[in-house]
């Protein structure tokens, strides 16, 4: 049974920083996919940083530069290190994971993280809030 928990979350003020781990237990496929996602209450989940155990690394236009994904064995634990936090950056924070597809090997080499939909495995996710 795979678990995944994610924490670090917080409140902080604007320009802070916060970073997020996601820990994950019974994943035992060989590549596997882990992906952050963000939502803001009344919208979508929004796509925010993806890592594969191939090494790749994928981040969404409005974190590029500020957050980085980090893992020294991706299928234990991801970390989503976040500077310059900005009031943009408020939601809950989920980690995803599953199996490394062609789909989605497809999606990283194009520079793309792949979609929620995607994913099978979820943590119940971290709230972030960022004061103006």
């Amino acid at each position: 049974q795979v678990k995944m928990v994610e924490s670090g979350g917080g409140s902080v003020q604007t320009r802070g920083s916060l970073q997020l781990s996601c820990r994950i237990s019974g994943l035992t496929y060989a590549s596997v996919c882990v992906t952050w996602f963000r939502q803001r209450f009344g919208e979508e989940r929004e796509r925010v940083a993806s890592k594969g155990t191939t090494g790749t690394i994928i981040y969404a236009d409005p974190v590029e530069g500020r957050f980085t994904v980090s893992a020294d064995n991706p299928k234990v634990a991801v970390y989503l290190q976040m500077e310059g936090l900005i009031p943009e950056d408020s939601g809950i924070y989920y980690c995803a994971a599953d199996r490394l597809t062609i789909g989605m090997n497809r999606h990283l080499e194009l520079g793309q993280i792949p979609p929620a939909t995607a994913f099978e495995f979820w943590g119940q996710g971290t709230q972030v809030t960022v004061a103006s």
